[in-house]
């Protein structure tokens, strides 16, 4: 290796081999006694030593109920979702029985705290309706002309402009908060859209297709308007997706995503700033990006067995994911486990009887036994994995990413639909933490370096 000082880095080749170069003295610099965690009683990943959560706030936005502390134990339980304390269940059986779209209901009770009336609900629907379209210059000149690779980071990205597009971008009143929020939730389907078609066009050099979002329309809707070529959708298939944005839209204030939004609005920062970093959190495969993972991890399943109705072929390609010889190596095995839930998780059960639906009317029986197998067997192939026993519960990703393949949604956009609909819980947070909680969060860390002197540059 030549002399750091004779290196160019004129290219990407060039900058690589020196970061790899470095990245020895970045592990020893940051590498830290494991004893110390216990020592000083750290909760790694803000997790007890139970592994539930660390309490570092109040909500009355989202509860999720996975366990229950029984004479000081954490015992498993049912899995229920509560929605300013509605139960989730209620809301989605509410829809399928009067046949009607709920994201936007589920929208204005995670606002305003209360269900709306017809009067408010069809007021607020127009609202959204009204706010859904981009001003052209916007598109061309933020979306079209820079395509991104992933759609999280352009979701980012146009969110942060739409700061030097607003005559009021910083005043933290009420009134200016909602309304910031109300347009970024509006406009956050024609942002998925329009950035998924630059991404294809630029990618793939597909055609571009711009069905433009019609007010009267729910998001649900306008969703598979805008993303399909022929603008078409059955009324099946737009219960299911607007069922996945409901499911979607809150999930109480521990998760990373309102974490992050309460962290950063606790700063005082603006509503672009606080909702871009939200993107980014559920950006990550722990999170938001789970789903999309499950889709990949199906199709190199299927791939890698010549025949998938061979049961044994199938638990022997999941035992290598387990192990971390197939699929992305991870060792992990999406769609299965949560942090909370111990039993099951409300919105798999919920979205596994409306896929279960979905598979017949598209002839995806197969594809759906598929998953249901693996959910069954999945804890028997954790353990010939492992040799370790554990509840592998399957968690909603692993049917959202069944509902959005089978509804022929791009697997790019699969996470910016997950954006689409945690929105409104996102904003709902960040209300509540500067109208209420007004401090800025600063936890503490404890200094595990040794104290040494100053070295001269000479005597290095």
């Amino acid at each position: 290796m030549r002399d750091n000082r004779d290196m160019e880095f004129s290219t990407i080749q060039a900058r690589e081999m020196y970061c790899r170069m470095m990245c020895d003295r970045i592990n020893r610099c940051n590498e830290v006694d494991q004893e110390l965690y216990e020592k000083y009683d750290i909760k790694r990943g803000l997790r007890n030593s139970n592994g539930t959560g660390v309490r570092v706030g109040l909500t009355k936005i989202g509860c999720v109920e996975g366990y229950r502390e029984i004479d000081g134990v954490k015992t498993p339980w049912e899995g229920n979702l509560y929605y300013r304390g509605i139960n989730v269940k209620d809301i989605v059986n509410a829809c399928i029985e009067e046949k009607r779209r709920g994201y936007e209901e589920t929208s204005y009770l995670l606002l305003f705290g209360e269900l709306p009336d017809q009067r408010q609900l069809d007021l607020y629907k127009q609202y959204l309706g009204e706010r859904r379209e981009l001003p052209f210059s916007f598109v061309r000149d933020t979306i079209l002309t820079a395509p991104s690779l992933n759609i999280m980071n352009k979701l980012a990205r146009c969110i942060l402009t739409f700061y030097s597009y607003d005559e009021n971008p910083d005043e933290l009143t009420p009134e200016n908060i909602l309304r910031q929020s109300i347009d970024l939730i509006a406009r956050m389907p024609t942002l998925t859209r329009y950035g998924y078609q630059a991404k294809v066009s630029y990618d793939k050099n597909a055609s571009l297709h711009f069905h433009q979002p019609l007010p009267e329309l729910s998001t649900a809707e306008n969703v598979l308007r805008m993303i399909r070529a022929s603008g078409e959708y059955t009324e099946l298939e737009a219960m299911l997706l607007d069922l996945c944005l409901i499911l979607h839209a809150e999930h109480g204030g521990g998760n990373n995503s309102a974490f992050t939004t309460h962290v950063i609005s606790s700063s005082g920062t603006d509503t672009y700033a606080a909702i871009s970093a939200a993107v980014g959190s559920l950006k990550g495969p722990k999170h938001g990006g789970a789903n999309a993972k499950v889709v990949q991890m199906i199709r190199e399943l299927k791939e890698s067995v010549s025949d998938a109705g061979d049961r044994k072929a199938v638990d022997d390609y999941v035992i290598r994911i387990l192990r971390g010889q197939a699929g992305d190596r991870s060792g992990l095995l999406y769609g299965f486990g949560h942090a909370v839930y111990t039993k099951s998780d409300p919105r798999a059960v919920i979205l596994k009887k409306m896929a279960e639906k979905l598979a017949e009317q598209k002839g995806l029986q197969e594809e759906f036994e598929l998953y249901n197998y693996i959910e069954e067997n999945a804890s028997e192939l954790f353990f010939k994995a492992r040799g370790i026993e554990r509840e592998m519960m399957a968690n909603v990703d692993l049917y959202s990413g069944f509902v959005y393949s089978a509804l022929d949604i791009p697997t790019e956009i699969s996470t910016p639909l997950f954006a689409v609909a945690r929105i409104s819980g996102w904003c709902a947070h960040r209300m509540e933490e500067l109208f209420m909680a007004s401090k800025i969060m600063r936890p503490a860390y404890i200094d595990a370096s040794e104290r040494i002197p100053y070295t001269p540059i000479d005597e290095r």
